[in-house]
């Protein structure tokens, strides 16, 4: 008989009892997903990047199947920062989830005016700062592709908050030297990060002759980028051993979460895999503790770095 494993995980000094995250963008506030399973059941509810104010996001079409993936190009739609506070919050609370809010800008002060009015709001767990997204004071170019850009945001954000909440930092895999991102958000104040966002991608639309996608450019989630997001988590833990990561990138089964935790990742979020399997979570849940347990892991955390060993030992 095989003796139950401990699932339970920590993003700085925030307890969730089991590791598997909804993503951030893929589940909304987590409405459309409470009809299949109890919110509660999952690690946290990670909430669509909210903005200071309503967006109705980009142009259509705004998806794409691609081999192994999809394109997305939604843009930040979303009721915006109070809508969410009054209507969203309340309701996942209600429904005993754990929630890690996301914050989006377009500049270095609106991150921080979004984070003055989470401190305000009850019940959170975490904040997730997501830089990954266009800067529009330096010509569309994304603040986690620039190193002091970066620094800026996160540490504007930790001045606002202080030490109430843990901020994880969403960065880009788009970058030459990701570990070098990630050292300068942790100096500026991050207490984890979240690695992988999306791949920028683009399909050519061979009726139209044309790019698909209304914004032209989409961000690449789904299987095709889990060697990406390896490859990511494994080099910036192997950087910054003690810093909490938030693992995502193509997850859709037990194993695939098990490689981003032995990679180094405290945590997982799901993101693809609901759209075509809405219990996804649940199973990829049931799934890495039976995968731990048949490996002789009492608890989750035991997991995580373990495939650098031979490099520490």
């Amino acid at each position: 008989m095989t003796l139950p494993v401990d699932m339970s995980t920590t993003l700085a000094n925030a307890w969730f009892p089991t590791p598997i995250f909804t993503a951030s963008g893929c589940a909304s506030s987590g409405k459309e997903l409470s009809q299949f399973f109890a919110l509660k059941d999952v690690g946290a509810i990670v909430t669509k990047s909210v903005m200071t104010k309503p967006r109705h996001g980009r142009p259509t079409p705004r998806m794409a199947e691609t081999p192994s993936g999809m394109l997305n190009s939604i843009g930040l739609q979303g009721p915006g920062i109070d809508a969410f506070l009054a209507n969203d919050l309340p309701w996942l609370l209600e429904q005993k989830a754990r929630v890690v809010v996301s914050i989006a800008g377009e500049t270095i002060e609106e991150y921080s005016t979004l984070a003055r009015k989470i401190r305000s709001a009850s019940g959170i767990s975490a904040l997730e700062v997501n830089i990954s997204c266009p800067n529009v004071e330096n010509r569309g170019l994304v603040f986690a592709c620039d190193p002091d850009a970066s620094r800026r945001v996160i540490n504007g954000v930790r001045k606002t908050i202080g030490g109430e909440l843990p901020i994880i930092a969403k960065l880009s895999p788009d970058v030459t030297n990701l570990p070098e991102i990630a050292k300068g958000v942790v100096d500026a104040g991050a207490d984890a990060l979240a690695l992988i966002n999306t791949v920028l991608g683009m399909v050519i639309n061979l009726e139209t002759m044309k790019p698909h996608l209304g914004g032209k450019t989409g961000g690449l989630s789904g299987p095709a980028i889990k060697p990406i997001a390896v490859r990511a988590i494994y080099q910036v833990h192997a950087a910054l051993p003690h810093v909490p990561i938030l693992g995502m990138g193509g997850v859709s089964s037990g194993r695939d979460a098990l490689e981003l935790i032995l990679a180094g990742a405290s945590a997982i979020s799901v993101g693809t895999a609901s759209f075509g399997n809405p219990t996804a979570l649940i199973t990829i849940q049931n799934e890495l503790r039976e995968l731990l347990a048949a490996r002789g892991f009492a608890t989750m955390q035991q997991a995580v770095g373990y495939a650098h060993r031979e490099e520490t030992q």
